[in-house]
């Protein structure tokens, strides 16, 4: 006899932050079992008065080995990152900007779709940690548009003030310089 779960997270996802929180610390944390984690979690559902929200072995398991999956595959993205960072240098501006967000994107999806395969839908905070990336992935590359228009204005000013300095020195007239400057900022 099975327990209908949809639309509802594991035992695990529903546990108070605090123990979900003493449980991932523990997971990371190579020293323990998983039979010391399971004891410790359960103790502390003891403790705040939570024995009916207490967890099984065979949850824990599930729930270890795909914390351990998700893990390895940030560990992987990260090294990949790490390695493009080096490559093309620690100031992402421009194209070297863009490829970083993108692939930022990128690792950030296939988190998700990989979160997705299991049977158990994706966990409300997984969803938001991924939207709140997005969101801030998008804001990085807007503003990443922003500085390089600021960039190319204030170059094309700086060209058009020196411009204007040479055609004075070589006496052209005010309407001369006028064009000149403004075909160099793109006035029409």
């Amino acid at each position: 006899m099975t327990k209908t779960t949809r639309g509802r997270g594991s035992k695990i996802e529903q546990l108070p932050d605090a123990v979900k929180s003493l449980l991932n610390a523990m997971l990371r944390d190579q020293q323990y079992t998983q039979q010391d984690i399971l004891d410790e979690v359960n103790t502390q559902l003891e403790a705040i008065g939570a024995d009916e929200d207490k967890i099984s072995r065979s949850g824990l398991n599930r729930y270890a080995t795909r914390m351990a999956a998700i893990g390895k595959k940030m560990q992987e993205t990260n090294s990949i990152a790490n390695a493009w960072v080096s490559k093309l240098g620690e100031a992402p501006t421009g194209d070297i900007g863009k490829l970083l967000i993108q692939m930022t994107q990128t690792m950030a999806f296939e988190l998700a779709a990989t979160a997705s395969e299991d049977d158990e839908p994706a966990s409300l905070g997984l969803l938001k940690d991924l939207a709140l990336t997005v969101q801030r992935l998008e804001k990085t590359r807007m503003d990443s548009i922003k500085n390089e228009k600021e960039i190319r204005k204030a170059f094309a000013e700086q060209a058009a003030n020196k411009a204007e300095e040479v055609a004075k020195g070589a006496g052209l007239s005010r309407e001369a310089i006028r064009t000149i400057k403004n075909e160099i900022l793109g006035i029409a």
